[in-house]
């Protein structure tokens, strides 16, 4: 028979008791659940933790997820620290983080060192497993230096410094960069496919023979080559080169446009909106499209992004720029009544659990629009 011993309001712990108190809780072998946020990657955070709980409690389940939210600050000669107002040994930790917060006055490297901070101290404090959860992974665009420059590969080096903080994991969505995967090494990486949500935003599209989809450049071609086989819709590509970082030139648009009025243009991220600005001019001045809707995963939407947006929308038949907040977003960014932004609460609440309980991710977020291509390509003559 066993006795309970008690030392100062805390049991000894036996395998037996030990088994039965997991038995009681339903924990997961990873340990229990705990989403935690710095600063920036806060309001994103709270909608993924309020999501999860209503999925749980639409599917019958009783798990609780512990929140801590807000674990970064700084000192005041600007320093960061982070401290956790939880125990969280043998915990399952998720930690987020938006690394570009155009919301606040924090840059992309105040955030990703924060990030770091608060991976390292999961670990030192005992965490079993500590997974990034980075929306908009920052730096994947300096995947490898420009040709005839000499330039770092910096992506591969926040890579190492994501590791040596101590996360085992990582959750991103759509990167700019798929090679990107291969700086974590063995880590397992779970770039989320953005595929799914642009098919049900322009679902209404399916199969027009008025309809292109565009890529804004050859970077793009195999998203939009998958997208436009989903929807059963012609591609066509950009053509585009760089005189000098950050700015761009679009030289042609490649692809059959005859008898189209409306363009898709997919991308993964509108930044300075340059790209966007020249692509979209040349499909309506030179290529007779009469409307354009835009498509993409992070609205970083810097310098002068907005005034080409505004004026696109003014002149050049922009009608809808369908972004998520992977970014979180400015209140002038939201307010433009051509600008939807669609949450990824839902994604990451279903990430979250599928890896949680050693589920693959691939069942929700690839076989169902790999299911749609293939069918797609069977049915054509």
């Amino acid at each position: 028979m066993e006795h309970a011993h008690v030392v100062n309001g805390a049991e000894f712990l036996t395998p037996e008791r030990l088994a039965r108190e997991q038995g009681r809780r339903m924990v997961s072998t990873r340990g229990r659940l705990v989403v935690a946020s710095c600063r920036s990657g806060t309001a994103l955070a709270q909608q993924v933790v309020a999501r999860y709980r209503e999925l749980m409690e639409q599917y019958g389940g009783s798990a609780e997820v512990l929140y801590l939210a807000d674990i970064d600050y700084q000192f005041t000669d600007g320093e960061t620290g982070v401290r956790l107002a939880e125990h969280v040994g043998g915990y399952d930790v998720f930690v987020f983080q938006a690394l570009y917060d155009p919301a606040s006055p924090r840059a992309i490297d105040c955030n990703y060192m924060a990030f770091l901070i608060a991976a390292r101290t999961f670990r030192e404090h005992g965490a079993n497993h500590v997974t990034g959860v980075l929306p908009y992974l920052a730096y994947a665009r300096q995947d490898k230096p420009t040709r005839f420059q000499r330039e770092p590969t910096t992506a591969r080096l926040l890579a190492d410094l994501s590791i040596t903080a101590g996360i085992d994991r990582l959750i991103s969505w759509h990167p700019h960069s798929g090679q990107t995967r291969g700086f974590y090494g063995s880590l397992p990486v779970s770039f989320l496919e953005a595929l799914g949500l642009f098919v049900r935003e322009f679902e209404r599209f399916r199969e027009r023979s008025d309809v292109v989809c565009v890529a804004p450049d050859l970077g793009a071609s195999k998203f939009i080559t998958y997208f436009g086989r989903t929807l059963r819709l012609p591609v066509a590509f950009a053509s585009k080169y760089r005189p000098k970082p950050e700015v761009s030139v679009v030289t042609e648009i490649i692809g059959d446009l005859s008898d189209k009025r409306v363009a898709i243009v997919l991308d993964d991220m509108i930044s300075g909106g340059g790209t966007l600005y020249g692509v979209v001019r040349e499909l309506v001045e030179k290529k007779g499209i009469e409307e354009v809707y835009v498509g993409s995963s992070h609205a970083l939407c810097v310098g002068s992004a907005l005034d080409r947006l505004n004026e696109l929308h003014e002149h050049y038949g922009l009608r809808q720029v369908v972004v998520t907040d992977s970014v979180p977003q400015t209140d002038t960014f939201r307010s433009l009544p051509f600008v939807k932004v669609v949450s990824l609460a839902d994604p990451l609440a279903w990430a979250i659990n599928r890896i949680h309980y050693h589920r693959s991710l691939s069942d929700v977020f690839e076989r169902p629009i790999l299911e749609a291509t293939r069918h797609t390509e069977e049915d054509a003559p």
